[in-house]
């Protein structure tokens, strides 16, 4: 008897050994599928440009306290940020002009500059400069437009063998999100129908808000908690899920910055995994990746009127500025 029960327990410990084996491999699956990855270690930043941190803090300023509110019902103050982007992106390039559209509550206009000489692929740098209510939108949009404005003084300083267009889009908040009428969707259609080709589209999403605090990190499934961190201290590659590019991204940034960097290949039934303008360039299976501070996972003001200018991290922020730059010179002089 005893036998028969020692017999049976090795066999039960030996199941609970399997069932422990095939949940280990499931999880290591996930990682390699969901997170890719990387093992180059992080680098330190030395710069060989000089992105300015007090630069991206007075675009954000401005345009967060300045120019607010700039949400679609009051399209006079919206056509205000526009000018102040357009003019922006002016003091060191010419070829600046608008891309005008019709919506439901009036005209609306993205700002596009290109940079660079003619050639078969592009690569496009896109942000939203609407935000969402009577909200300062700090983090959500003017980060990343601040971002894409020192981009352009950086591009027009550089010798580039493809063109480069950073576009300014409007109407990415709601009402408008997800429809045919977003400013991103707008563009993206308009280069689909003169078979414009994409070498890769980069989403600037909210790049402006980090964290040290132990759990200031949330994620939209459990399991992603096993993968990523609990601090929101870095930034996130969000692209598709058998696409390579936010691999590619990461490591790059990891070679030239300090910055924690991250990225996810998932599906968009992930909440969050398709909530900004790359999912307009996904529509027309252009390659696109968004970078982000991860939104409303990690920045408890988002949408509301505590998303200001001053609880952004502007170091870090142009580190990234630094880490895309650098990435569309190696696109575009490949």
């Amino acid at each position: 008897m005893s036998a028969c029960k020692g017999f049976l327990m090795l066999k039960f410990l030996k199941s609970i050994l399997r069932i422990i084996l095939y949940i280990l491999l499931v999880l290591i699956f996930m990682w390699i599928l969901l997170a890719r990855p990387s093992f180059i270690m992080k680098g330190s930043y030395q710069p060989n440009i000089v992105v300015s941190p007090d630069s991206l803090r007075k675009h954000v300023k401005v345009l967060s306290k300045d120019l607010i509110p700039r949400d679609y019902l009051h399209i006079e103050n919206l056509n205000k940020v526009a000018s102040y982007i357009t003019n922006q992106l002016k003091l060191t390039n010419n070829n600046v002009y608008e891309q005008k559209f019709q919506a439901i509550d009036g005209e609306y206009k993205n700002i596009i500059a290109e940079y660079g000489p003619d050639s078969s692929e592009i690569i496009v740098v896109g942000a939203h400069y609407d935000a969402e209510g009577e909200k300062p939108g700090a983090d959500d949009n003017a980060s990343a437009i601040s971002g894409l404005l020192e981009l352009g003084s950086l591009l027009s300083q550089t010798e580039l063998n493809s063109r480069v267009m950073l576009v300014a889009y409007t109407l990415e908040e709601p009402p408008y999100f997800g429809t045919i009428l977003m400013g991103s969707a707008i563009h993206a259609k308009s280069l689909k129908e003169k078979n414009i080709s994409i070498k890769l589209m980069i989403c600037l999403e909210m790049i402006g808000y980090f964290s040290e605090e132990k759990g200031s990190q949330s994620y939209p499934i459990p399991l992603l908690k096993l993968l990523y961190p609990s601090e929101g201290n870095f930034i996130l590659i969000v692209d598709r899920i058998f696409s390579n590019h936010s691999y590619h991204f990461k490591n790059h940034m990891k070679k030239i910055t300090d910055l924690s960097t991250y990225s996810i290949n998932a599906p968009v039934y992930i909440p969050g995994i398709d909530f900004s303008d790359h999912r307009n360039y996904w529509k027309y299976n252009y390659p696109a990746i968004m970078i982000t501070d991860t939104a409303f996972y990690r920045n408890k003001a988002y949408h509301t009127k505590d998303d200001t200018f001053d609880r952004l991290d502007y170091s870090k922020m142009a580190q990234i500025v630094y880490g895309v730059f650098n990435y569309i010179k190696l696109l575009a002089n490949e």
